[in-house]
């Protein structure tokens, strides 16, 4: 297949100072759980990019001094020169396949908390941390600054000694030193680094000038900035001083990379942000400046991206959630396999690995922090090991994933589901409000099945272990998923709550079957991840007074993770949810459900005509325990083995289950015995 002339203009060349970006694509910078602690598992994550078509792949913030610890966040550091041969790994894997490598250099301060080096925080001016860390930061003086000058400047130096084609000046989502100095928020100061725009706006300056000085002759400057802030009067505003900003430095930088703060509108779910929805923001920066403009917006079709570039909203597509369901989306709009792209759903799983100090996953993408530890390729899988044919029960997540990978080694696949629709969760789930894009876990394992004709698929086919044993499948994989608990079992109970078997008691598995809901409905989350919440949602929209209670101190509290809680919560308040938190249910009356407060002797009691539980789902593993206790009948009929992947293991995540089918797709015929660990370990050379 060749690619449609309509996307031409897509990979046109785009120069940024002294280089030239091979096309429009550009992986803007995003933590992905690695930095520092695993220089060879990020290098070869970013290499792939650079090998699906990436012209510029950029690393994620990058510390610049021992002054600008985030502890115990794993970022990439660059504190001297001993740092230079971690980054060079990245660099020759992006230069490996021609693109351009990007290095964000940043300093945090008074973002940074510094528990690892425990060295003073710095800041415009004197404060305490923003989060809720127990220290605060000491303002720079004019001496300080002249020295942090030098600081940056060295840092761009060793990053030109790595091999980076492009330095960032990073100052933007209000975690970098510069954007600081140019709030009036943490910025009082009274000299010529204080009071109007044009003195705030000196920091920043200095540094895109000096970075020039140092390495403009072989590196291209980009500044990273944020138009706004979104939150009003109360910080900076894109029609007035994130304009301003701009024009007044307009033909300083290389390259303006431009984004909203904070990280969570920039990076807002789907849930709440529809594609290209930071258009009026980046397109303003177009008017005044000629330099190129990279703008972001959860961009999956190539349609809206060469909109995009034809009304001038933008130079280059920046991509950092894009670029990690599908590593290969240039690629694939470059061969004209549009049918081939695995759009991202815009759930910020991967975020959750910033969070949890762990490499990035994707829902999409399994594969994604794999590339080094396990040797996964996003688009390169091994052919069969054995010929063993497979039978797949359940299509939902975990069996479509499998299948789909089985099929493409090329396996003889069988796929089998009780419901006349595949998709399992992800299809009840999609139904939701604000989740329909949830849908594409579903709608891209189908359409490459359907490309495969080694894989049958058979919707409405529920199977019993006499159907399991008369298919004459020699591996036999169970994927029933789970169910939704409606007894109370969760976190906080671990035994079912007394009277949760009446009738009015519901789950979240019935709500999605369309139970209608009556006029008063108590939601009790102890699951924490975002059901409860949307629930209560989609009962506000059916006009239902609805009252959310849960022991967290916020609702939907594990979405902090993926950077909603905050939107969830003011969603729910606006639509005029009742919200009671650390509340902890103690049980289930004639229409009424019992509370105690987590902290004190206080009760609560609430009448309700629908209680829905939201706390945990149990395993629907039934057909599988049913065939293990049967095995040896199943071995006299053929089958060599029988496994379970996914929810019908242990309930998880959509991302979790999917990288479970994958999982075991990728096993199947391997030989992994003897084998201490399933994957490398990325370790430290002591002996260095």
């Amino acid at each position: 297949m060749s690619r449609d002339p309509r996307y031409d203009i897509l990979f046109e060349p785009v120069r940024i100072g002294p280089v030239v970006a091979q096309n429009r694509f550009f992986q803007v910078p995003h933590c992905c759980g690695m930095g520092h602690a695993r220089p060879q598992t990020a290098a070869v994550m970013r290499g792939i990019k650079a090998e699906g078509g990436w012209a510029v792949v950029a690393t994620e913030e990058c510390d610049i001094h021992h002054s600008s610890d985030v502890s115990p966040y794993i970022e990439h550091r660059l504190w001297n020169d001993d740092d230079i041969a971690q980054h060079a790994l990245m660099v020759d894997a992006v230069h490996a396949h021609g693109a351009l490598a990007a290095i964000e250099l940043a300093h945090s301060g008074r973002m940074a908390p510094n528990h690892f080096t425990r060295t003073v925080p710095v800041g415009a001016s004197a404060g305490p941390n923003p989060g809720y860390d127990p220290v605060a930061a000491r303002e720079l003086t004019r001496r300080d600054i002249r020295e942090l000058r030098g600081i940056y400047r060295k840092a761009a130096i060793r990053a030109k000694s790595a091999g980076f084609d492009i330095v960032y000046v990073y100052a933007a989502h209000m975690l970098a030193l510069p954007a600081q100095f140019l709030s009036k928020r943490y910025n009082q100061r009274t000299d010529e680094y204080g009071g109007s725009l044009e003195n705030r706006a000196r920091f920043l300056k200095e540094l895109i000038i000096d970075a020039k000085e140092a390495v403009g002759d072989r590196c291209g400057i980009a500044v990273r900035w944020m138009m706004d802030e979104m939150m009003g009067d109360a910080g900076l505003q894109c029609n007035e001083e994130g304009i301003e900003v701009v024009s007044m430095l307009a033909e300083l930088p290389d390259l303006w990379d431009v984004n909203v703060s904070d990280w969570d509108n920039d990076s807002a779910t789907s849930r709440f942000q529809p594609e290209g929805f930071q258009e009026r923001y980046v397109s303003a920066v177009k008017q005044v400046t000629t330099k190129p403009v990279v703008g972001v917006g959860r961009f999956t079709s190539p349609d809206a991206m060469v909109a995009q570039l034809k009304r001038g909203v933008l130079d280059m597509i920046g991509a950092a959630r894009p670029s990690i369901a599908d590593p290969f989306l240039p690629r694939k709009i470059e061969q004209g396999r549009l049918e081939d792209i695995r759009e991202c759903i815009g759930c910020n799983i991967c975020v959750s690995g910033d969070y949890t100090m762990t490499p990035i996953r994707c829902t999409q993408n399994p594969t994604m922090g794999e590339e080094w530890r396990r040797g996964w390729h996003p688009e390169i899988i091994p052919p069969a090991g054995s010929r063993d044919t497979v039978l797949i029960i359940g299509a939902g997540p975990a069996g479509l994933e499998c299948a789909t990978a089985l099929g493409k080694r090329g396996y003889e696949v069988t796929l089998a589901d009780a419901r006349e629709e595949f998709g399992g969760r992800v299809i009840d789930e999609s139904g939701l409000p604000g989740l329909s894009a949830w849908r594409r876990v579903r709608d891209y394992r189908l359409g490459q099945l359907h490309q495969l004709a080694n894989v049958e698929l058979y919707p409405s086919s529920e199977m019993s272990f006499s159907n399991i044993a008369d298919f004459g499948a020699d591996q036999v994989v169970i994927a029933t998923g789970a169910r939704w608990r409606s007894d109370g079992v969760g976190r906080e109970h671990h035994v079912a709550m007394p009277g949760a078997e009446q009738s009015f008691v519901l789950s979240p598995d019935d709500i999605m079957s369309g139970v209608k809901l009556a006029d008063t409905i108590v939601i009790y989350d102890d699951d924490h991840f975002y059901m409860g919440g949307v629930i209560a949602e989609l009962a506000r929209t059916y006009g239902a007074n609805v009252t959310l209670v849960t022991p967290a101190a916020d609702v939907s509290h594990w979405t902090h993770y993926t950077l909603e809680q905050r939107a969830i919560q003011e969603r729910l308040a606006e639509l005029g949810v009742d919200l009671r938190v650390q509340w902890s249910m103690q049980s289930v009356g004639d229409h009424v459900a019992e509370f105690a407060c987590m902290y004190s002797d206080r009760v609560m009691t609430l009448p309700c005509d629908n209680l829905i539980m939201v706390t945990s789902r149990r395993s629907d593993d039934r057909l599988y325990r049913h065939c293990m206790a049967k095995l040896s009948e199943l071995k006299d009929a053929g089958v060599a083995a029988v496994s379970h992947i996914g929810d019908c293991v242990a309930p998880g995540t959509i991302a979790a289950a999917v990288y479970s089918g994958h999982l075991w797709a990728r096993q199947l015929g391997e030989d992994s015995h003897g084998a201490e660990l399933p994957f490398t370990r990325e370790l430290i050379d002591i002996t260095a």
